[in-house]
């Protein structure tokens, strides 16, 4: 750029050129530095400078960035930034506007954390349909980890205190260091072939990220999946996440919380016996009081034989004086149905030749009405047929008028509506014929 230097430029213009040669000159990368003021605003961005021992740039992560890290920046912090330089036009500062952030030293990990999940999540390995149903009360349960580490207090303790009569079987391996995984996943495939528990724990206690990163190999992940005794995995704190977590069975916080997962309470299991216990016993107790009383009413109605038949003869003696009554009773009221239908009968009986007489002149009537609308309908029909003829259009046409129609078929009264060289069909009182337009006048 050649500018003018007789030209002058307002601040803000100023600031505006230096801010298209700032982000035009400087592409997205990736800067390391300590945190220090860092603020939170109350509109959920992040402000805050990137410092080292020789220099500090001013930096800010916007909400709908920030919102999907896992962790929150503090003073003092390493960390790694992808940001775009830029000039805050307002105050004239140079700040780099964020749009990732990582604590520093952990890209290449966090790299291969995604890389590698990724590849298993599209195996299918992380599918709820593949994990498997953990047993409510096994045999003997397993513990994949370090002799020495708190994280095995921790669950032997538990399990302890809510199920001590499981038997433990621990699978000795390092939890820690270079050749940490593969260990890890001998000792899961070592359980599987000996076969001696139903439930699987692999456990360790927290830690940073490189310490868990044995529970990130793929060389373990692919021995829990693999692994035939269904897995909990309780690796680290509840914050941490690993990919031995994806592939599990059951996914534990903490080893204390595997623990707790693996065995139900012993304490809680005898509560609900003893409440299940009462419950049986208040059912039992009431059928037995409910079938006392069946008995008692079944003994009640339970009569001798003797008894019953002089009871059942004095019911049939009973309904037989019933029946004799009712036939009786029956036979006298329709003797008296009798009569009166007999009485009415001769009252009604209609007088013949009266009733001829009436007939007569009534079909008499009948036929001079007829007679009368027959005619009048007549009358009326000739009318409407002489009306039809004055309208029907062969008539018009025997006149000397005829019909044109277009090549659609539809009826051309006005020559606006057709165009010149168009065919038309004219009809007449006898046939048709079909012509070509040459001229028209449209007055």
């Amino acid at each position: 750029m050649n500018p003018d230097k007789n030209l002058i430029l307002s601040v803000h213009e100023f600031n505006a050129t230096a801010k298209q040669l700032i982000e035009a000159g400087l592409p997205l990368l990736w800067v390391r530095g300590e945190v220090s003021n860092f603020v939170n605003a109350a509109s959920g961005h992040w402000y805050f400078s990137l410092k080292d021992a020789q220099a500090q740039v001013r930096c800010v992560m916007f909400r709908h960035k920030s919102q999907y890290l896992d962790f929150k920046p503090a003073n003092g912090m390493q960390v790694e930034v992808l940001a775009l330089p830029t000039l805050y036009e307002a105050r004239g500062d140079f700040q780099l506007t964020l749009e990732k952030m990582r604590p520093a030293g952990l890209g290449a990990l966090y790299e291969a954390f995604e890389k590698l999940k990724s590849k298993l999540e599209l195996e299918g390995l992380f599918v709820p349909e593949r994990k498997r149903a953990l047993p409510f009360l096994p045999r003997q349960i397993g513990i994949v980890t370090s002799p020495q580490a708190a994280a095995l207090r921790d669950v032997l303790r538990t399990l302890s205190n809510r199920m001590p009569g499981i038997p433990v079987l621990l699978y000795p391996t390092p939890v820690q260091g270079s050749d940490a995984a593969q260990k890890i996943a001998t000792a899961i495939r070592e359980a599987n072939d000996r076969n001696e528990c139903d439930t699987l724990i692999v456990c360790r206690g927290g830690g940073s990220i490189e310490d868990l990163w044995a529970f990130n190999e793929e060389v373990v992940a692919r021995a829990i999946a693999g692994s035939r005794i269904p897995v909990i995995s309780g690796v680290g704190h509840e914050t941490d996440f690993t990919i031995a977590d994806f592939v599990a069975d059951f996914r534990a916080a903490t080893p204390t919380a595997a623990a707790q997962a693996s065995v139900p309470d012993a304490q809680e299991l005898k509560q609900r016996l003893q409440l299940s216990a009462r419950h049986l016993a208040r059912a039992i107790l009431h059928a037995f009081e409910k079938n006392m009383q069946r008995l008692d009413y079944l003994q009640r109605r339970l009569i001798h034989p003797a008894q019953r038949m002089q009871q059942q003869r004095q019911y049939l003696a009973q309904l037989q004086q019933r029946l004799q009554l009712a036939h009786a009773y029956r036979v006298q009221h329709n003797q008296w149905h009798w009569q009166a239908l007999r009485q009415r009968l001769r009252a009604v009986r209609p007088d013949v030749e009266a009733l001829q007489t009436k007939q007569t002149g009534y079909f008499r009537r009948l036929q001079e009405v007829m007679a009368r609308n027959l005619e009048r309908h007549q009358t009326k029909l000739n009318s409407l047929q002489q009306h039809l003829q004055h309208l029907d259009p062969t008539q018009v046409f025997a006149r000397g008028y005829s019909m044109v129609r277009d090549a659609n078929g539809k009826i051309v009264v006005n020559s606006a509506q057709v165009l010149k060289g168009a065919l038309l069909d004219v009809t007449f009182a006898s046939g048709w014929v079909r012509t070509e337009v040459k001229e028209k006048d449209s007055h």
